[in-house]
């Protein structure tokens, strides 16, 4: 694909890792929640990458996975070599798609979120590992240095990732200055600092205590509110089951130069779904949602003060459902997302019919896309129809 983006949505490119030793599944299952990756020489485009180091990612898609089939994959180009990058990016996550036949969702959700906030590009490349074809994965891009240099001209500034938890309570609660209580729901990823665990403490100190009538202007300098309606808008009208609105977790916070903190959305594969329905199911964590799902839920769970204590300001709350109405106005319209569905379907089918250690069959992964009950079309044209016609 020569220079085309690493993320281009038109290209589908092979990835050839070698790992040293046969049994290299099971020396990645070993190291497993573990911060030891495993080297692999990586070919891609005809360069070789030596050194990459490697290991399995993910919680459930992880652990409700069995031995032999497909599984998540982090790659650390710049594991033994600063320098060392892909196309640009040193991090790259292969996602196996767990709880989405049709490969699509997680990829269709990131394309809409882009057009409201920073967030992660998506696509498709091929895997074969040590000469072994193992289907297509989805290809999601690293939120580290390289995002921030890409969105905020930079790479400057603290990051966090709030991990998925069955029971999540990284919510952004006020729960005293003790930091160590935050280390505990909260994963810092840069320097672990005590002026970024300050700042990130006064920020949900604002946040939880401060009277409504003086939230915005006293929350502003600390919190981008914008894009955290923009973010609370698009993984509501797009239901995700797997995040914030629903178990406090899944997402990443960043604390800028200029002191202010985003919200950046992460693991999105479980949405665009109908999980009440469960035919196909994500399999995950997450506590439902469908097509009918209120976007004012939560507004008395004080758990998620995203939710309660910000939508409880009626400009913000009218701000905000503007925005899910623009989600389901704009992109929750088949007409404009049917085709490029199908020019992605196009792209990917063959090697998924081919692909032997896939999750879901082949005529699940047809059917999940625009079958006849549960697919992704359905979905969206009932969310749709559901939000134009909802009323506070």
């Amino acid at each position: 694909y020569g220079n085309a983006p690493l993320y281009d949505l038109a290209t589908l490119r092979t990835l050839f890792l070698t790992f040293e030793s046969d049994d290299w599944e099971q020396e990645l299952a070993t190291f497993y929640g573990t911060d030891v990756d495993v080297p692999a020489r990586i070919v891609v485009d005809g360069k070789a990458y030596p050194d990459v180091g490697v290991h399995f990612r993910g919680n459930s898609s992880y652990r409700m996975v069995s031995d032999g089939a497909k599984r998540s994959l982090n790659l650390a180009f710049d594991f033994a070599d600063e320098d060392q990058s892909l196309l640009g990016y040193r991090t790259v996550n292969l996602l196996n798609a767990n709880g989405d036949p049709s490969l699509l969702r997680g990829v269709l959700y990131a394309e809409i979120a882009r057009q409201f906030l920073p967030a992660p590009k998506m696509n498709w490349v091929r895997v074969v590992i040590n000469g072994e074809y193992w289907g297509v994965y989805v290809s999601a891009q690293q939120f580290n240095k390289d995002f921030l240099r890409e969105h905020y001209d930079t790479t400057e500034g603290a990051r966090w990732k709030v991990p998925g938890r069955p029971n999540g309570r990284a919510g952004m609660e006020y729960l005293g200055d003790d930091h160590a209580v935050y280390k505990r729901l909260y994963e810092i990823k840069t320097k672990d600092s005590d002026k970024s665990w300050n700042a990130l403490v006064a920020m949900f100190r604002v946040l939880n205590t401060t009277p409504l009538e003086r939230l915005e202007a006293e929350l502003s300098p600390l919190l981008d509110i914008d894009g955290v309606l923009r973010f609370l808008a698009l993984e509501v009208a797009l239901v995700n089951s797997d995040g914030y609105w629903t178990r406090a977790s899944d997402y990443s916070l960043y604390l800028g130069e200029d002191g202010r903190f985003r919200v950046i959305p992460y693991d999105i594969n479980e949405a665009l779904m109908d999980e009440g329905r469960g035919r196909f199911g994500p399999g995950g964590f997450g506590r439902g949602g469908g097509v009918d799902l209120d976007p004012l839920v939560g507004l008395d769970d004080e758990t998620k003060p995203l939710r309660s204590r910000l939508l409880a300001i009626p400009a913000l709350r009218e701000r905000y459902l503007g925005y899910v109405n623009e989600v389901a106005t704009r992109w929750l319209d088949w007409d404009t997302l049917g085709p490029r569905v199908e020019q992605w379907r196009g792209l990917i089918a063959d090697d998924v019919r081919l692909d032997t250690r896939k999750l879901y069959s082949t005529q699940a992964f047809e059917e999940s896309i625009d079958g006849p009950r549960e697919s992704l079309r359905e979905f969206i044209e009932e969310r749709r129809a559901f939000l134009l016609a909802w009323r506070p």
